[in-house]
């Protein structure tokens, strides 16, 4: 089976307009499919009318229904990972947050790119799992033997090649910024220079061989990892 082309499908809650814009371009520019609700009741609605959400980013100060009870309430019906965002710092919200079922809490402000490698950390390990195997047109890469072929034949890749490449191809179709990359196979608390992508992207590329037009380079954005259009 290839690399799913589903996106992560996001519900961002907060009521103030600014914030929620913020937090959702960056989910977006990182590949997410983001809804938005501005208020509590219009959060239960939202969620009762799209059940393949797939992760909630909650703030706690809402109008009509505040953030604890919208989170009480969907976890009578759903297990969907909750992160809590408010601009409270209390031990004694946060506990709250917790014990009525939510997965992660962020206290505002919060750089938004925090708030995405969160997101990230807490969907990887929620989401079902991929195939063992990720075919992307003449690319089959095995992550079980740690293998990868082009056109029939076996590649040896670095154990780094290796990690960059099956990234690229779990987020088939995807720009990915060369940002997220470190964070994400170099690590978020990784401080290398952006360049090291680069110089092993080059080396993937002629180890692809016929197929290194997969690896297309998206001046100022990063890359992606795309089987050849007929």
């Amino acid at each position: 089976m290839g690399a799913t082309d589903a996106k992560a499908r996001i519900l961002v809650v907060d009521d103030e307009y600014r914030m929620r814009r913020l937090i959702k371009d960056f989910l977006e520019v990182n590949g997410y499919s983001v809804m938005e609700a501005a208020d509590g009741e219009e959060a239960l609605h939202v969620f009762y009318q799209n059940k393949d959400i797939d992760l909630i980013v909650l703030d706690v100060m809402l109008p009509k229904q505040n953030g604890i009870d919208v989170l009480m309430e969907i976890r009578k019906t759903s297990h969907v990972p909750v992160i809590i965002l408010t601009a409270r710092s209390q031990e004694n919200d946060e506990l709250m947050g917790y014990n009525v079922g939510a997965d992660q809490y962020i206290t505002k402000p919060s750089s938004p790119k925090v708030l995405v490698a969160r997101v990230e950390a807490l969907l990887r390990r929620t989401m079902p799992q991929m195939s063992d195997v990720i075919e992307v047109g003449e690319v089959k890469i095995d992550k079980n033997a740690h293998s990868v072929y082009v056109a029939n034949e076996e590649v040896y890749l670095s154990v780094k090649e290796f990690d960059l490449l099956l990234y690229l191809a779990e987020n088939h179709g995807i720009t990915l910024s060369r940002e997220r990359i470190l964070d994400n196979v170099w690590d978020y608390a990784y401080y290398g220079d952006a360049r090291t992508i680069d110089t092993h992207i080059t080396k993937l590329r002629k180890k692809l061989g016929k197929c290194e037009s997969y690896l297309t380079t998206k001046r100022g954005v990063g890359y992606r990892f795309e089987a050849d259009k007929a």
